[in-house]
């Protein structure tokens, strides 16, 4: 199923008209999107140790990963590309290197710009929705109410569309693999932790685009717990990869990341694999709460610490079982996530492509070519 925009989306085309050429015979879209996964990490550790790799950067300076992708007008990728970046750098430094980096990608895929009609965006913080700009990310100072859609096209003369990372995943999940699901919630859980809801088969964004913030909810044992975002005791405060890492450190354990936490429960270390069942119980806690809001037919459990196997579903599946009604929860599935790194892919194309051939989008190509 494609779908996911509201009747009245608005397309964030800004700069110079669409040109024909565009429309040519090999459209495309261009995907781009920013990963924060935590500190980069040397891979010094011995095998065998159950210790965690340690840092090699600064604390409080992570590198991220700027990816992006080509994609036919199917969602699928034609060709793709990984760099390192630093979202700190503010939105001036990262989109003149993710400029730089996606025309790269455009020649090697042997694609023009003229035929590309559209360039999609997922952001690891929470966006508005009729502007497309973040709103107080807590992991991306400086970028707070920047015009993304305007800056990139500057250098892309089309429709510009930018939602938070989490919705796009949520988007691809649903298409990818439970297109047949009317009622979903798609749970990222790294560094940091959110959700996207599918409701009535579209992607549920509420009136600003902060639905399914679920980082941000108070968690029932977040207790006085200091959280990014000036907040205490939210779930991502308690049970997201820094946090699991945090808890870790505290106990002598090497720990800086979601990945390390990863390793450390996959090396079969006994506290990391208890931080990580409880903390998937803590977020089952939270999502019980949703289930009995919302009644969804499947809960998806994605992001880096859902890498680690049956552990952090064993938590989630134990705590939202426990907490909601029968009623509820009687034909409810809860799975980790099928299409992985390709829903963020799959869904950020599936938005431009939704847009470009809405009513609405159609009428403004055509304006555009008829001058």
């Amino acid at each position: 199923m494609l779908s996911a925009w509201p009747d009245d989306r608005r397309a964030h085309r800004v700069g110079g008209p669409v040109s024909p050429q565009a429309q040519g015979p090999a459209p495309y879209t261009l995907i781009l999107g920013c990963h924060r996964p935590g500190p980069a990490v040397r891979r010094d550790h011995r095998a065998g140790t159950g210790s965690c790799p340690r840092s090699s950067s600064r604390r409080g300076s992570p590198r991220s990963r700027g990816r992006s992708w080509v994609t036919d007008l199917a969602g699928q990728p034609l060709a793709a590309r990984t760099w390192s970046l630093a979202i700190d750098d503010g939105p001036e430094v990262v989109l003149t290197s993710v400029t730089r980096a996606a025309r790269e990608l455009i020649r090697e895929a042997g694609r023009t710009e003229a035929e590309l009609i559209g360039v999609g965006v997922g952001l690891p913080g929470p966006v508005e929705h009729s502007t497309g700009r973040p709103t107080n990310p807590p992991i991306m100072p400086g970028w707070d109410g920047y015009d993304v859609p305007s800056r990139l096209a500057r250098h892309f003369p089309v429709p510009v569309l930018v939602d938070n990372d989490v919705n796009v995943m949520a988007l691809g999940e649903h298409a990818v693999a439970f297109g047949a699901e009317e009622h979903l919630i798609f749970v990222k859980v790294a560094t940091g932790i959110g959700s996207g809801i599918i409701s009535g088969g579209r992607l549920h964004r509420g009136a600003q685009g902060a639905a399914g913030d679920l980082g941000h909810i108070q968690a029932p044992h977040g207790a006085g717990i200091a959280c990014r975002c000036g907040n205490t005791g939210c779930l991502e405060a308690v049970a997201s990869g820094s946090a699991l890492a945090k808890a870790l450190r505290k106990l002598g354990i090497a720990a800086e990341s979601s990945q390390d936490v990863v390793a450390l429960v996959r090396a079969g270390n006994l506290e990391a694999t208890r931080l990580l069942r409880q903390a998937g119980r803590d977020i089952g806690d939270v999502l019980a709460m949703c289930v009995s809001l919302l009644n969804p037919s499947v809960i998806v459990v994605g992001g880096s610490l859902a890498d680690a196997g049956e552990t952090l579903l064993a938590g989630v599946r134990e705590a939202v079982y426990r907490r909601s009604l029968p009623l509820a929860t009687e034909h409810l599935r809860i799975v980790a996530s099928q299409a992985r790194e390709g829903a963020g892919v799959m869904g950020s194309a599936l938005m431009v492509i939704q847009q470009v051939l809405s009513p609405q989008g159609l009428d403004i190509l055509l304006a555009d070519i008829r001058g």
